[in-house]
């Protein structure tokens, strides 16, 4: 079961990282193309923010703490992702970076309740 629930953190930690990647590729663009992507990008946050919270449960009092910090950031995504379908010029801009700092930060907090389940499961088995 263990297992199973590390593979459950790594693939909202790949999903995050995808994420984070996609908004970064629309934030390279120029154009219509990137309304779309912001688009997606709303539906893409929502999705790992249920990843998220499926595997809340399952983890230990650190991980869970800093899995909540992401869906924290992961909200943020989509307020500023959808800040960003509304707005254009410097406005379009502002609200894109931040929702590119705002996936970051989500990955980070992943990543970071990774290497706590590990911590605490590498903890357990030296005992």
């Amino acid at each position: 079961m263990s297992t199973d629930i590390n593979k459950d953190l790594d693939r909202v930690r790949a999903s995050a990282q995808a994420l984070h990647a996609t908004i970064s590729d629309s934030a390279a663009r120029r154009g219509g193309a990137v309304k779309a992507d912001v688009e997606a990008v709303q539906q893409k946050a929502k999705a790992v923010m249920e990843s998220a919270k499926a595997s809340l449960d399952a983890q230990n009092e650190a991980a869970r703490k800093y899995l909540k910090a992401a869906l924290t950031n992961l909200e943020a995504v989509q307020t500023h992702a959808a800040e960003a379908a509304k707005a254009s010029g410097q406005a379009f801009q502002k609200s894109i970076r931040q929702t590119l700092a705002d996936a970051r930060a989500s990955v980070e907090k992943v990543t970071e309740a990774v290497a706590a389940k590990r911590s605490a499961e590498h903890s357990k088995s030296r005992k």
